[in-house]
């Protein structure tokens, strides 16, 4: 990946952040003195005390009050704990920028002087370690940056600017609350609507963006198995739900290789089979927990549709009767896929490359089928445009050690995760503000 690297070293020499844009000629230096100032602290008491999914109470009642501090109209609360700041500018179009707050729970493991300790009660009333091990911290920190950039910068844009600190993306379940609550109808309703993800593995200074298909839909699916239990030296006497199991997840993998196109992407994978307490009891019942991943809504609904039929089939073939069939159970963790409107891809495409130069603009394959619910703020039925793009976050020198054989780069929900936060913030910020500023030219006097 070396000869994708671009001005890694240029881009720190040039920082970023002074919050008034005023008050610097360049964009990258304002923001690098916002860094310096603000911004690394921000990061840091973020990363220091992560929230799980719904639980984001502190880290948004800090959102809110930076972008109150910034001078923007600010409302709480609105789909549990998601934060919806607005600034209009005159008349224009409507932009709609998002991040995602919550963290993971994971027990951290890395050697950085700021790594969490954090722990939490969960939604389920359990105690859990919390840290941030997908970059969430980074968006926040970044969206912060950006509603000071923008609001000190009101000479360069006209319109209204929508800023979105968005609870649950963990979980799939925050860009439909706050959408479920209002978003599109109590707040102005975006014209665009842009988001971005750190990426470990990719060298910090870089940015990729691509049309088209960027995250899967994404299913959480439950299997309840019936059986009737009986003792395991007279299994003839019951029902034997982990033998039905078993079959249902061997006939689950023929869904993917004989049901759909071959050039058609799809994922079944069985994550979880539980059932039984004891060696010789055959229990009367088995749990099956599936993860169900596709890129359009008809290779969704039949695999969806195939695991109800494969499940309940294989449980009348072993003499269930209908009233114990099992039950195959969507998960509310889910999400469609999700897709960069073409035209306004190559728009800031164009504006990147310009920004950043062309050696910083990558083309990076997708490598699997992980699911994002900012997919919902631009479903189809939405008629809104969006673009969802990736932030480098890994040091060239880290890059250039696992190459040569030295550490491997931690991957994202891994409790070793990391990335190196300033130059992830900085372009993050830079790219959601000379973003907007295209998005919303003011008229040429």
């Amino acid at each position: 990946m070396k000869h994708h690297l671009f001005a890694f070293s240029a881009l720190a020499l040039l920082g970023l952040t002074s919050p008034l844009l005023a008050q610097s000629n360049s964009l990258s230096e304002a923001i690098a003195t916002d860094y310096d100032n603000s911004l690394e602290a921000l990061f840091i008491d973020f990363h220091k005390n992560p929230e799980l999914s719904y639980k984001e109470t502190r880290t948004a009642s800090i959102i809110a009050r930076e972008w109150r501090a910034a001078g923007w109209t600010v409302t709480e609360k609105v789909g549990g704990t998601g934060v919806v700041a607005v600034m209009k500018n005159g008349e224009g179009p409507t932009v709609m920028l998002r991040a995602d707050m919550d963290g993971l729970p994971l027990l951290e493991d890395t050697d950085l002087d700021y790594k969490s300790t954090a722990k939490q009660i969960g939604l389920d009333g359990k105690e859990k370690n919390v840290m941030h091990a997908c970059g969430h911290d980074v968006h926040v920190t970044s969206l912060i940056g950006t509603a000071r950039q923008l609001a000190g910068s009101k000479g360069k844009w006209r319109g209204t600017v929508v800023l979105i600190g968005q609870p649950a993306e963990e979980t799939f379940g925050g860009a439909k609350a706050m959408l479920d609550d209002g978003l599109y109808s109590r707040f102005p309703k975006p014209d665009y609507a842009l988001g971005f993800h750190v990426i470990s593995g990719i060298p910090a200074g870089s940015l990729s963006l691509t049309p088209g298909i960027n995250t899967s839909s994404t299913d959480s699916v439950d299997i309840i198995i019936h059986g009737v239990g009986t003792h395991g030296a007279f299994p003839h006497a019951g029902k034997d739900p982990i033998v039905m199991g078993s079959q249902i997840v061997m006939a689950l993998q023929t869904l993917v290789s004989r049901e759909i196109a071959p050039l058609n992407p799809a994922v079944v994978s069985v994550g979880s089979f539980q059932s039984g307490f004891k060696h010789n009891i055959i229990p009367n019942k088995a749990v099956l927990q599936l993860t169900v991943r596709s890129d359009d809504a008809e290779t969704r609904k039949k695999l969806l549709d195939g695991i109800k039929r494969i499940s309940k089939n294989i449980a009348r073939a072993s003499g269930m009767p209908e009233d114990k069939l099992p039950e195959v159970n969507v998960a509310a963790e889910s999400t469609p896929a999700g897709y960069s409107d073409l035209a306004l891809t190559q728009r800031l495409n164009n504006v990147f490359t310009k920004q950043f130069g062309k050696e910083a603009i990558l083309s990076i394959p997708r490598t699997g089928m992980g699911g994002e619910d900012f997919a919902y703020f631009v479903a189809p039925n939405s008629d809104v445009p969006g673009l969802y793009f990736a932030i480098g976050g890994t040091s060239q020198a880290d890059l250039d050690r696992a190459q040569s054989g030295g550490p491997p780069i931690p991957a994202h929900h891994s409790p070793f995760f990391k990335v190196t936060p300033r130059e992830s913030i900085m372009m993050g910020t830079e790219a959601m503000t000379s973003a907007t500023w295209e998005l919303l030219q003011p008229p040429s006097d």
